[in-house]
């Protein structure tokens, strides 16, 4: 037992403790409710890549340390994936790094080019590992709020504008968003670029939802834009396009100069993951476009359906336009039912109530209070699974009438 007063946590990382990711999966295990909180698939991917990882075992490949920068096989298959779908051109052995995830990249970039001092805008609500690195870094981060408004989130490019200061070094852009499933559209994204170049600022673009866009929705990369392909680290990964979450694959796409100090952070981090994998997802990213397109409508029909069952239930629905998440407005449910539209408290009743499990948006949030009555449910499970997750929220309904008749 050590005498000093000093807290053994870095203060820095004072603020995050277990992430709420545990303790909703845990309670989902405890209650044997289904667990629509946390975003990972219950299938396996395709087959024949699952085949491609057990082949590339057999035969010695990846078992070892692969090379730094990703095995040449997938750095290339990566370049000639974005050139495909984007007309983006990169150099595989200079402009491409392969990470643990794409967790890893996140962390190593920001590790990589932010200091004490500087300042990180990032669009709020956003995913929770963007703080915890903003925050290892010594950076301080400066959330812009996307907010409702008809039926999407959308995001206030004045706000935007007038969070920039001085001290601002970089924006964390996430498109397809996560967890509002709003999708930048191109006047978004052309104001974006506008206002870098303009501040000369550097660019960080979340991308792994990039194959998951609906209806009229279209991924257009940051780094397409006009004087943006020179001050934008673009983020890709495996998990979410080929359902494989577990491999965590990852990479970066940008100048050398960037890739060069991503990978100078990476190195010390996992140093080189996921050998045998790697060969997988390298020949995942070949194949033709029939997979995507069949993968995305297999997604756009379930979000269809876990909606409808939201809305049977009482929620506010907004229909996401990518990624395999839905957030709703919890409020409609009436003050007893939304715990006075506090998400938290409404996701640690809600699987008593209804055997189910979703996750309070509020976590994502710097202001707490603009995330409060919204609540994220995924839809990457079998159907069989939402269909009985939307059974059970039926009940809620039932629940509503009792719960107005009592506050009479």
């Amino acid at each position: 037992m050590t005498s000093s007063a000093r807290p053994f946590l870095n203060r820095r990382l004072a603020e995050f403790g277990t992430t709420i990711f545990a303790e909703m999966s845990a309670l989902a295990v405890a209650t044997g409710s289904i667990n629509l909180g946390q975003g990972f698939p219950d299938t396996d991917g395709p087959e024949a890549i699952r085949e491609a990882a057990v082949r590339a075992l057999r035969d010695g490949r990846g078992n070892q340390y692969p090379p730094g920068p990703g095995v040449p096989e997938l750095r290339t298959a990566i370049a000639a994936h974005q050139e495909r779908r984007y007309g983006l051109s990169y150099d595989p052995d200079r402009e491409v790094l392969v990470t643990a995830g794409a967790t890893e990249a996140i962390a190593a970039t920001l590790l990589a080019l932010v200091e004490p001092g500087d300042e990180v805008i990032a669009l709020e609500p956003y995913y929770d590992s963007y703080a915890a690195c903003i925050a290892m870094a010594g950076g301080t981060r400066v959330p812009v709020t996307l907010r409702p408004h008809e039926g999407s989130f959308r995001l206030d490019l004045e706000e935007l504008r007038a969070a920039v200061t001085p001290r601002t070094r970089l924006l964390l852009v996430n498109t397809p968003h996560n967890p509002t499933g709003t999708v930048l559209t191109r006047e978004e994204l052309t104001a974006v670029a506008r206002l870098a170049v303009e501040r000369d600022l550097l660019v960080v673009t979340d991308e792994v939802y990039e194959h998951l866009v609906f209806d009229d929705a279209e991924h257009l990369p940051l780094a397409s834009f006009p004087g943006m392909r020179e001050r934008t680290v673009s983020i890709g990964s495996a998990g979410k396009t080929f359902s494989f979450t577990g491999w965590k694959v990852g990479w970066v796409t940008s100048t050398p100069d960037l890739v060069t100090a991503v990978r100078s952070a990476k190195q010390f981090l996992t140093y080189v993951a996921s050998g045998p994998f790697q060969y997988a997802v390298a020949e995942a990213l070949s194949l033709p476009d029939t997979y995507f397109e069949a993968f995305r409508e297999d997604m756009r029909v379930k979000r269809d359906l876990l909606s409808a069952g939201l809305t049977e239930a009482g929620f506010k629905v907004f229909r996401p336009s990518g990624t395999y998440f839905v957030t709703t407005d919890i409020r409609p449910l009436g003050a007893v039912l939304s715990e006075g539209g506090d998400g938290f408290a409404f996701c640690r009743a809600l699987p008593e109530r209804a055997g189910v499990v979703a996750i309070p948006n509020a976590v994502f949030y710097d202001h707490r209070e603009e995330g409060a009555p919204f609540v994220r449910f995924a839809f990457c499970k079998r159907t069989s699974v939402l269909e009985e997750a939307a059974a059970r929220l039926k009940s809620l309904g039932s629940q509503r009438t009792v719960a107005h008749g009592a506050g009479r």
